[in-house]
């Protein structure tokens, strides 16, 4: 058994929730390639093996009720083997690894989740979690680290929109996105204003003040507001003091290139 921190089932539902695209022949493929492997007795892996592959073809092809048919059937045989095989050895049968496959094959994805978690690391779980949703201009990799530090699916899942969205920025602002996602503070004001620094096509030094300026350092922004005040944005110096982070490029653009 891995010692880790378990999601209840509930929480793995909400990826399902997350995106219209959510393949659920992709989540079951490469969850129950993590599962069965796991299985210790060779027959039972053999039954676990056949009633994957059938049920993956027909969540491809889910308007051929042949294909229907069969991963019932399959589903089915599993089952009675499952049955055969406690009745022949008893309560002292390892079972947890093929009953949290049968829960993936029937289409209960959660609780097959939660199950896997106990012999199989959660991060490979999340991945294939994550590779389901199917979002395009996605960081799936920070997703995982995020989703892995314990992050709720929902404010991960948008931070990896942001950071794909805005794959074309700068280094130094990628840095300071993934920072603040980390953190959890990613929030809309913090990307506006990173946006508009990314427009900004800033100098080396210009970033590095901006960057100062996103991080707070008083001074800094004390000394930000005078030179705004002194060039006639008086109102844009006042929001930059009150911590309007839309102000910080062009603060960051004052200084000398």
């Amino acid at each position: 058994m891995i010692r880790q921190q378990r999601h209840p089932a509930s929480w793995w539902d909400q990826f399902q929730q997350a995106s219209e695209k959510f393949d659920l022949a992709y989540l079951t493929e490469h969850l129950g390639d993590e599962i069965t492997p796991k299985i210790s007795s060779p027959l039972l892996r053999r039954e676990a093996e056949i009633a994957l592959e059938v049920m993956v073809r027909h969540l491809n092809k889910p308007v051929s009720e042949e294909l229907a048919d069969r991963a019932a059937k399959s589903v089915e045989r599993l089952i009675a083997t499952v049955a055969r095989l406690r009745e022949r050895s008893g309560d002292g049968f390892e079972l947890r690894e093929v009953h949290a496959l049968i829960h993936l094959l029937e289409g209960k994805f959660g609780e097959a989740a939660y199950e896997a978690q106990e012999f199989v690391k959660t991060q490979l779980v999340l991945k294939a979690f994550v590779g389901a949703l199917r979002l395009e201009r996605f960081d799936s990799d920070l997703a995982v680290k995020l989703l892995d530090h314990g992050q709720d699916p929902a404010v991960a899942l948008h931070s990896g929109q942001v950071v794909g969205k805005y794959a074309w920025w700068p280094s130094w602002l990628l840095k300071v996105v993934t920072e603040r996602a980390m953190a959890g503070t990613l929030e809309d004001e913090t990307i506006a204003a990173l946006d508009r620094c990314a427009y900004a096509e800033l100098s080396p030094a210009q970033a590095r003040i901006a960057r100062r300026l996103l991080d707070g350092e008083e001074a800094l922004i004390d000394a930000s507001a005078v030179r705004l005040e002194g060039l006639g944005e008086a109102h844009a110096a006042e929001k930059l003091r009150k911590g309007d982070l839309t102000t910080v490029a062009l603060a960051a653009r004052l200084i000398p290139i």
